[in-house]
């Protein structure tokens, strides 16, 4: 009874780790990098690992605070794949992901004397953006499924 419990609630199942540079040029549009699976128990079968990058766009400060997230690409791996206990499954992918930058990004990159007034602009107004990419796997036969989330520095 207990194992049957543990089994829909992923403890001691599948465990997934997303591997990727912490660093990744915008201009090439791709990240690449591993998924490795590792299980606890026998007899786990993964159905698909999806694959997302996101945007978490903050401006404003404290009560003015406004977040966006905008999805800037995604995949989804579509392999079913059995795992026994103590194995390690190295997946590799290629995510293609599309940068926008904003209109202050395009004059602050163009004009030269415009920079240090939009730099100072974006500091007052608390403007940022963080980019992550998101793994999540599908694992027959349990309810919370294993994910991880990986910070990227875009260049």
């Amino acid at each position: 009874m207990f194992g049957k419990v543990k089994k829909i609630l992923g403890i001691e199942g599948v465990k997934l780790e997303l591997i990727i540079p912490p660093k990744v040029e915008s201009e090439t549009g791709i990240i690449t990098g591993f998924v490795k699976l590792t299980s606890l128990s026998d007899n786990n079968t993964i159905e698909k690992v999806h694959l997302k990058m996101i945007e978490k766009y903050t401006r404003g400060r404290k009560d003015n605070k406004l977040i966006n997230e905008y999805l800037m690409g995604e995949t989804t791996l579509r392999e079913k794949i059995s795992i026994s206990k103590n194995d390690i499954i190295e997946i590799p992918f290629t995510l293609d992901f599309v940068f926008v930058k904003s209109e202050m990004d395009k004059l602050q990159e163009s004009n030269f004397l415009s920079k240090g007034i939009i730099n100072l602009a974006k500091k007052l107004r608390g403007v940022k953006s963080e980019f992550s990419v998101r793994a999540e796997a599908t694992v027959k036969g349990t309810t919370l499924q294993p994910f991880d989330v990986k910070p990227v520095l875009l260049a």
